[in-house]
């Protein structure tokens, strides 16, 4: 198998560009039925799943499944607002890394503390992180041609035609064991948060019981 770099490189850097999240400006202001949700969500998402055509980016299960495990905040009279908007892009990218319990520990505070209308509020939140989204694609990038280089110097000098097969698997290790390890740092912060509020509650309600 053999591989260009610089058509290999380039075609990742595209793919990578034309990955965006849903600017907030977009998000409708207006409350929004279930099907009226799923094709917002759809029509916004798309060009982040693996198979466009063919993917569900969010069903009427899942969504009532979130609202169960309360990592989602009931609709209002079967009405969708905008922090339920966010809500749900957050889940959406959360999910193919974290457990529902992460995504609760994580998101239920954000939306019990700032999913109102005064002070910081999940529009600002979210507008943090959308700002925030091409410098992290540009290191990105910058990582990932790294890695690729990376990559090929073990086998530079192999002759036969299973080179480009090795610098593959090669390079997709090297981005796999990175994934892998930021997801096991994302999981030890969180079980720390979790201890942390847990030891909280229990000082709070030996208080409450004095």
């Amino acid at each position: 198998m053999t591989i260009d770099k610089d058509d290999f490189l380039n075609s990742i850097m595209a793919s990578l560009d034309r990955i965006e999240q849903v600017d907030v400006n977009e998000i409708p202001s207006i409350d929004l039925y279930m099907d009226q949700l799923l094709t917002f969500m759809d029509d916004n998402l798309r060009k982040s799943s693996r198979h466009p055509g063919e993917d569900k980016i969010l069903t009427k299960t899942m969504i009532n499944n979130y609202a169960k495990n309360d990592i989602l905040p009931p609709p209002v009279k079967k009405k969708y607002s905008k922090d339920h908007i966010i809500l749900l892009i957050f889940i959406y990218y959360y999910k193919n890394i974290l457990s529902i319990n992460d995504i609760h520990t994580l998101l239920k505070p954000m939306y019990d503390k700032f999913g109102n209308d005064e002070g910081i509020t999940l529009k600002d939140i979210y507008k943090t992180i959308y700002d925030e989204q091409d410098d992290i694609i540009e290191h990105l990038k910058a990582d990932i041609k790294h890695k690729y280089e990376k990559s090929q110097e073990p086998y530079k000098d192999v002759t036969t035609s299973d080179k480009g097969e090795l610098m593959l698997f090669n390079f997709i290790s090297m981005l796999s064991y990175d994934v892998f390890m930021k997801m096991l740092l994302i999981e030890t912060i969180l079980d720390k948060v979790e201890e942390t509020r847990e030891s909280k509650d229990s000082k709070d309600n030996k208080k409450k019981k004095k």
